[in-house]
């Protein structure tokens, strides 16, 4: 049978469905990431950034942390009010909440010093998506796009391999249109030559390998923040997770060892 795929525009729903595991299940990113950005794309003069898909905000806070004005584009309504609740201990000067897709937001050309989407810009069309970013920021500025792939396919653990009959009838995010030992965020020629093709340099991409153990119920409300298992019915996506928490419990003791892996890839316009 052949593999359902996940359509962009209903992608961009799914993730409010339940904000509160979105928000607790799905862990923050390395700090190596950051890391990263402070050392090329530290806020200079000008410290104006947009993020596409700000989800419950993980990178977010970072950025502001940094010093960075951010104005983040979150199409879900729900995650939008969720993100807000999470950012009001910081300034109302210092962040702006655009409740709209990143192709429709309202936002000034050649304005921002940098531009981010963590786990996020696979659901948006590359060549025209990378264009806009292009157009949005300053001559100098940096983009970042990074993902976390919650199985690293170069170092499956048990539990993948314990559970990817589960997995494997549902429907694919575009992600995994190649299939969950190639995903798109590793496709590093391909992520690659979609920069350089919109005109951006310097490119960097590096991967950081790194494992989380998980009781029954953080692997539960980390699967349930996946978009083949948001898109499940009521019934089918509680029967799923039901199976996932029991694996856990009986299969594994009550916990996991997850291998991981984040892909980051840092671009310049001249």
């Amino acid at each position: 049978m052949m593999q359902v795929h996940i359509p962009l525009k209903e992608g961009r729903t799914l993730f409010g469905r339940d904000t509160n595991a979105y928000q607790e299940g799905r862990p923050d990113y390395p700090l190596r990431i950051f890391a990263l950005l402070e050392q090329h794309c530290a806020p200079e003069v000008h410290r104006r950034a947009f993020e596409i898909g700000p989800g419950t905000g993980q990178a977010t806070e970072h950025l502001l942390d940094m010093g960075y004005q951010v104005s983040a584009i979150e199409p879900d309504h729900s995650l939008a009010i969720k993100l807000k609740e999470r950012l009001n201990r910081y300034s109302q000067d210092s962040f702006t909440i655009l409740n709209s897709t990143f192709e429709d937001a309202k936002l000034q050309t050649g304005y921002f010093d940098l531009g981010i989407a963590a786990t996020s810009f696979h659901w948006i069309e590359p060549v025209k998506g990378l264009k806009r970013i292009f157009q949005l920021l300053r001559p100098g500025g940096w983009y970042a796009m990074w993902w976390t792939v919650f199985g690293d396919p170069n170092n499956m653990d048990a539990f993948m391999q314990r559970t990817g009959q589960l997995f494997a009838p549902l429907s694919a995010s575009p992600s995994h249109k190649a299939g969950h030992r190639y995903p798109y965020p590793l496709q590093k020629r391909e992520r690659t030559n979609d920069l350089t093709s919109v005109g951006f340099t310097e490119i960097i991409s590096d991967e950081f390998r790194w494992e989380s153990v998980m009781d029954a119920r953080q692997t539960r409300q980390l699967v349930s923040t996946f978009s083949p298992v948001a898109r499940l019915s009521d019934i089918e996506r509680a029967s799923f997770l039901n199976e996932i928490e029991r694996i856990v419990n009986n299969d594994f003791g009550g916990t996991v060892k997850r291998n991981f892996v984040t892909a980051i890839y840092l671009a310049r316009k001249p």
